[in-house]
């Protein structure tokens, strides 16, 4: 069984396999939406928030299966309720698809975890665009599609490339008469990983992954099977784990070309990380870290700049290595709960305005 242990004291060593990643085989579950045949997410990581979508799915009554088997053929109901949603904010990828096919959707407006405001304006907007007519009440989100049944594609320019925001349009606009062009779009793997999927059913959709993106909608869209792609995030904890306490680590299935910001950041704190052949044709990550670590400064940005789901790592890795840093927080503005956790461990950290400035210990 692939694992990681602790030699030595201090010292991880050994291999981990990566699994699928969370952030996109949420959306892709939603997907499922769109038609009224089978899908199957595969590679789907098995956690709460997998398991909340798929409890989602099946209250409105989709046949879902815990291996990621979803069919929406009777679906009974267009309702996504706060008891269900509260601690998953990936809810709100239900509206634009229940909308799209099934001309109307009410969800709970997403709950979730704490580090600042995370709006639905994108969301709401865009779909208003798209001709929806969309009304709050109650802390619920209604949403009905134009008499007729479809929404029409538009011209959408977001204010802020917002993933989920991107993904739900990209969805709702499959659906839609004529052409839609998202611009502004949020560039995430996770955004083309999804765009893959929806062109197995038989979506039209170009740029996915750029910041401009078109979708020709259609009438119908099929079943289809997908893989999600490596969680760039599990990738990114393992290595910076090993970078902190020194040690040898083999990532199988690490989706090395997603990581290019992380893999930057990390060879400067003097971690050796390299690209190797894996299995299948996946490739897989080795890091050998020898020395105590340098201290790096990063500043978290939309993909393809440092991830802010990165971010607390490497202020924990800063903490352990030698110099002094400053991580600037630049997505959301409540992301440094951790330090005081990190403060009462012992480690020298102050945060000022969306900085971390930490004095590292110089040794593990």
């Amino acid at each position: 069984m692939d694992k990681i242990k602790i030699v030595g004291g201090r010292r991880l060593q050994g291999t981990v396999r990566i699994g699928g990643a969370k952030n996109a085989a949420l959306p892709a579950l939603f997907a499922s939406l769109l038609t009224s045949h089978p899908c199957r997410v595969v590679n789907m990581p098995r956690l709460r928030d997998t398991a909340s979508a798929l409890a989602a799915l099946a209250e409105m009554g989709a046949e879902t299966e815990a291996d990621g088997r979803v069919c929406c053929a009777n679906l009974r109901s267009r309702h996504a309720p706060y008891r269900l949603v509260k601690t998953m904010r990936a809810s709100i990828l239900a509206l634009g698809p229940l909308t799209a096919k099934w001309g109307e959707a009410r969800v709970a407006l997403p709950g979730g975890c704490a580090i600042g405001a995370r709006p639905v304006n994108e969301h709401l907007s865009g779909l208003a665009k798209l001709g929806a007519d969309i009304r709050i009440e109650g802390g619920d989100v209604f949403a009905k599609a134009p008499s007729g049944g479809r929404l029409k594609g538009a011209r959408i320019l977001m204010d802020i490339p917002s993933v989920t925001g991107t993904e739900n349009l990209m969805m709702a606009a499959a659906l839609a008469e004529g052409e839609t062009i998202l611009e502004n779009a949020a560039r995430e793997p996770e955004v083309a990983d999804l765009a893959s999927m929806l062109t197995r059913m038989g979506a039209r959709i170009s740029g996915a992954g750029g910041g401009v993106i078109r979708i020709e909608g259609v009438r119908e869209l099929g079943g289809a099977s997908h893989r999600v792609i490596p969680d760039r995030i599990e990738a990114g904890t393992y290595l910076a784990a090993t970078a902190a306490c020194g040690g040898e680590a083999l990532l199988r299935d690490a989706p090395a070309a997603l990581m290019d910001s992380v893999l930057e950041k990390l060879r400067e704190t003097g971690a050796e990380i390299s690209v190797e052949a894996g299995e299948g044709g996946e490739c897989d990550l080795r890091i050998r870290m020898h020395d105590v670590p340098r201290a790096v400064d990063a500043t978290t940005g939309p993909h393809p700049g440092f991830p802010t789901d990165m971010q607390a790592q490497l202020v924990a890795l800063n903490c352990a290595a030698e110099g002094g840093s400053a991580v600037t927080e630049t997505v959301f503005e409540n992301r440094f709960m951790h330090a005081l956790e990190l403060a009462r461990m012992g480690a020298d950290i102050q945060v000022h305005g969306n900085t971390a400035h930490i004095r590292g210990r110089g040794g593990r």
